[in-house]
């Protein structure tokens, strides 16, 4: 079988009953080898493919547990012959290794030795094997160890890299845990120590833990684990000053160990803290910032928000195969189907934690999710109508009926401060002098966004409306409120980061709570539900009210 989805019903899903007297133990128990497609009130279709099940399998998940999980929790008897492929399927990973022979280097070894001769075979391939050193192993050369893996996924063979790292320059790099300069002590939480081990036996992956369960923490201590230069790669300025004030606070490193890579600095220390943006950057038509990942021999580099990874730093990095990578994410979805690619180039999924898990252990403050359904006026209705097929979820999605709930949602939480999130520029201006309130978008220069997150760290402003800016890496932790109007269409990915916003635990340990404002009877409500399929596999269940719960009759007009 190839890379394409498992053949389970007519309709490439397998239906599962969640309708269970432990139905968070169900999800669980799912979670970890296949994906949620859709969640209707009982019924929750998951979609089971090879990555998944090979991500599973490089976790430490077995088949026999994955086996047992479908015959325990499937609405329907579960063919055996599903059963087979399902376990076929998790055994192709690892039966071809690339190791490091003492006397030949890099090589491609296999435990079957047809599946070999197969994938050699593969015009795919070509240019990326050497000699045949035996009936087992081929000699393969360093500079292709990163595109060998992702040719053999695609394949439907997945190699297991065993063939180790370099240990780059080495640096002192300590855990601050007995605190710093006159902080109190503190200590890696179990989870995060957990997420380190699994990492470092790995060598090379995927950390997967929920927004507000402390990434920055298990990046630094993988860190402290390397003891080496570190490159940093982060999405934009201020999530890269957050990640330097974290370090200084948290770890041995001081302010002078640690440069900025960005749009205004250009420093090259032992910890690099770069942006994706400037790393992205072109002059010429040339990539010009790249070199920066050979200015200095890095033991460890980071990518934090990995499910974001540009184009071009997925092709940089499969030239870096031979530097531990970990990738830190609280959503391992792509929705560009890029994830292949994570798996190959980053590395497998190495710990995933559940976050109905860390909410239990009151890590990350519980939350009420709850969609608000507009009803149209006859004349937004009539230009939904009219519409061109590309437009109409923007005219849809930032309908002027949504200010008066948005305004009454804001009104009902006056004492907690409250992020109002979009992803139209134009509405959000529209919103922030309904709200009165200031925005932060992506023309907001660093100093002012700085100015305005620490006014709202602070308690001066309540309420902030934010652009796509505020998805990623924004450290907020008073912020218990979101309310989103719109976003990027269905993406799961940007609708977990959203509700992550809200999710730091609070002093008072009070609820935190996110609404989504969608307009009834349009593609807002389409793409709305493809958004929470990632949260509904977590466990969030979103409440359905209709805007008059929230207005009260009559309806508000806006001119």
């Amino acid at each position: 079988m190839s890379g394409g989805p498992l053949i389970v019903q007519s309709d490439k899903t397998l239906l599962l009953e969640i309708d269970h007297p432990d139905a968070q133990s169900c999800r669980m128990a799912i979670a970890p080898f296949a994906e949620l497609e859709r969640s209707p009130e009982h019924v929750h279709t998951y979609r089971l493919t090879p990555l998944g099940l090979w991500n599973a399998r490089a976790a430490g998940h077995d088949a026999e547990a994955v086996v047992d999980a479908l015959l325990r929790f499937s609405r329907y008897p579960v063919p055996h012959a599903l059963l087979v492929d399902v376990t076929e399927t998790m055994d192709r990973y690892g039966r071809l290794q690339l190791v490091n022979d003492p006397a030949h280097g890099l090589v491609l070894r296999a435990l079957d030795r047809m599946v070999l001769i197969e994938v050699a075979k593969s015009k795919k391939l070509a240019g990326m094997l050497g000699t045949k050193l035996d009936d087992d192993t081929i000699a393969v050369h360093p500079s292709e160890r990163g595109r060998l893996k992702q040719a053999l996924l695609k394949l439907g063979w997945p190699a297991e890299d065993l063939a180790g790292y370099v240990d780059g320059e080495a640096h002192p790099i300590e855990l601050a845990e007995a605190g710093k300069d006159g902080s109190p002590a503190w200590s890696l939480r179990s989870y995060q120590r957990e997420a380190v081990e699994a990492f470092w036996a790995g060598g090379s992956g995927v950390v997967v833990l929920p927004c507000g369960a402390g990434k920055t923490m298990v990046g630094a201590a993988a860190m402290a684990e390397a003891k080496a230069t570190t490159l940093i790669l982060v999405t934009n300025t201020v999530a890269g000053r957050q990640w330097k004030r974290e370090l200084v606070a948290r770890t041995s490193l001081t302010e002078e160990e640690i440069g900025e890579y960005s749009g205004e600095r250009k420093e090259i220390r032992p910890v690099t803290i770069a942006t994706y943006q400037v790393l992205t950057s072109r002059r010429g038509g040339a990539f010009t910032h790249l070199d920066l990942f050979g200015a200095r021999d890095w033991g460890l580099v980071v990518y934090d928000e990995v499910h974001l990874l540009p184009a071009p730093i997925f092709r940089f990095t499969a030239d870096l195969q031979a530097r531990r990578r970990l990738g830190l994410t609280a959503t391992l979805v792509r929705e560009d189907g890029r994830e292949g690619d994570v798996f190959s180039l980053i590395g497998p999924k190495r710990y995933d934690a559940p976050w109905k898990d860390i909410e239990s252990q009151g890590w990350i403050a519980p939350a009420e999710c709850v969609e608000v359904r507009v009803t149209l006026t006859d004349a937004e209705r009539l230009a939904y109508a009219t519409a061109e097929s590309e437009e109409r979820y923007r005219v849809a999605a930032t309908a002027r009926t949504k200010l008066p709930v948005v305004k009454a949602l804001v009104d009902r939480h006056t004492d907690e401060q409250v992020l109002v999130i979009g992803g139209y520029i134009d509405q959000l201006h529209q919103l922030g002098e309904y709200l009165g309130a200031p925005i932060v978008q992506g023309s907001t220069t660093n100093r002012e966004r700085e100015r305005l997150f620490d006014a709202f760290r602070s308690g001066e402003l309540r309420t902030l409306v934010i652009s796509k800016v505020g998805n990623f890496s924004i450290d907020l932790p008073e912020a218990a409120v979101a309310v989103q109007v719109s976003g990027t269409f269905g993406s799961r990915q940007e609708e977990a980061q959203r509700l992550g916003r809200v999710l730091r635990p609070k002093a008072d340990r009070r609820q935190a709570h996110f609404y989504t404002v969608v307009s009834r009877d349009t593609i807002d409500t389409e793409y709305a539900a493809h958004r929470q399929r990632f949260l509904a596999e977590q466990g969030y269940a979103y409440t359905i009210v209709d805007a008059d719960d929230v207005l009260g009759p009559p309806l508000p007009t806006v001119d």
